[in-house]
């Protein structure tokens, strides 16, 4: 019997992430404090840092238990909506995943009452709207809440928390290796070099993924020239460490097309948004193909495509320091409030003739992003990609 179990929650991992290193005995930990809490709705929160792998551990969990419960809902990347939008959104979703039926709000809480879930909270900066509904459910529900504010478990009095444990040495080493090698253990004459790199990456799945797959097939040369970057880098500082896989790039457009996805398209439709990166003369096929591989975007439910938390932070970063703080110099207006800013401050001053053609250009890139902003795309018009406009706005 235990085989089974065992070979079971083994199948569970593996659906949860693609190299599941050090994952199986926190699995195993957690679950059986579920299993011990079979009556009254359990609340356990999944704390850890940025990029340490509760995500993965939450699905592994979801995927191995969701099966003995009468409704399941899983609700990734809470913290990412605005605090106006998550709670309706919580709401929707719930009765979306559990009912299978959209049901108006006002009576959203008396359709879930008295049913038993399992219910994952990804990302979570907040707790109210759930309170409000747990009162509905019936006892031997579970809610999983996984996030980087310990403090915010405290204030609502969840039943259990458990904090992620980070890699261990030689735990970090394998997964680089699965990553950068596509095998257990690194190539020969590349140990020392795989060492170094896995130190710095200071146990952390995120970077240690995100750096190990931007240094697949590549020369000692490039691993020494990583070392030296991240020996550089601020003990803590994970986004400076994540860019190192954006600089990986080989050549602009790939970065161009991670910073579209970053900045337009996350949550968007795979076909959705390669079919409008296609019709603008990027390659987006391949382009969305490489980014998965590099561990920059996942494709997650419905085929949409999902991006970390920290990866889109360091996507936005990158993006503000290419484009500046001078209007006249932006090379990139990424974000529809840097248009709106552009404007004020156009429309504040004295007009000279020369002002008139930077006006248009920045009305018309305004436009656009509306466009994509609202997905007001009508058929036999071509729209122009980011980096279509960037080009126009810049002539």
């Amino acid at each position: 019997m235990d085989k089974i179990v065992k070979s079971v929650l083994n199948l569970s991992v593996l659906s949860a992430t693609r190299f599941p290193v050090g994952l199986q005995s926190q699995v195993e930990e957690l679950i059986g404090t579920i299993k011990n809490q079979s009556t009254t709705v359990y609340t356990i929160g999944i704390i850890g840092a940025g990029g340490s792998g509760k995500t993965t551990l939450a699905k592994a969990i979801y995927d191995q238990l969701s099966d003995s419960f009468a409704g399941k809902s899983f609700i990734e990347d809470i913290g990412q909506l605005s605090a106006t939008r998550w709670g309706l959104s919580l709401e929707e979703r719930l009765a979306s995943d559990v009912l299978k039926s959209k049901i108006p709000r006002g009576q959203i809480g008396d359709r879930l009452y008295g049913k038993r879930l399992l219910i994952v909270l990804d990302d979570v900066t907040d707790l109210d709207t759930l309170l409000d509904l747990r009162a509905c459910f019936s006892g031997g529900t579970v809610i999983i809440i996984t996030t980087r504010d310990e403090s915010l478990l405290r204030i609502y009095s969840v039943d259990s928390v458990f904090r992620v444990k980070l890699m261990n040495a030689n735990e970090s080493l394998e997964l680089l290796s699965w990553h950068a090698f596509r095998e257990a253990k690194p190539k020969e004459g590349y140990n020392d070099l795989a060492e170094g790199v896995a130190a710095y990456c200071e146990g952390l799945p995120l970077a240690l993924e995100v750096i190990g797959s931007s240094l697949f097939e590549r020369a000692k040369e490039e691993w020494n020239s990583v070392l030296f970057t991240l020996s550089k880098i601020h003990q803590h500082n994970i986004i400076q460490k994540l860019k190192i896989g954006f600089n990986g790039f080989r050549n602009q457009m790939q970065k161009d097309l991670f910073l579209d996805v970053c900045c337009f398209f996350v949550g968007k439709g795979r076909a959705y948004v390669t079919k409008i990166l296609n019709g603008c003369g990027v390659d987006a096929d391949s382009g969305i193909r490489l980014l998965i591989e590099r561990s920059l975007i996942k494709v997650k439910k419905k085929d949409k495509l999902g991006m970390h938390p920290l990866l889109q932070e360091m996507g936005m970063t990158v993006s503000f320091e290419i484009s500046g703080k001078k209007l006249g110099k932006n090379s990139r207006l990424r974000f529809y409030k840097d248009a709106e800013y552009a404007l004020r401050e156009i429309t504040v001053r004295t007009f000279s003739i020369c002002d008139w053609k930077l006006l248009l250009k920045v009305l018309a890139f305004s436009c656009v992003i509306s466009l994509f902003f609202f997905g007001l795309f009508i058929t036999g018009v071509k729209i122009h990609s980011v980096v279509s406009c960037e080009m126009a706005f810049n002539q």
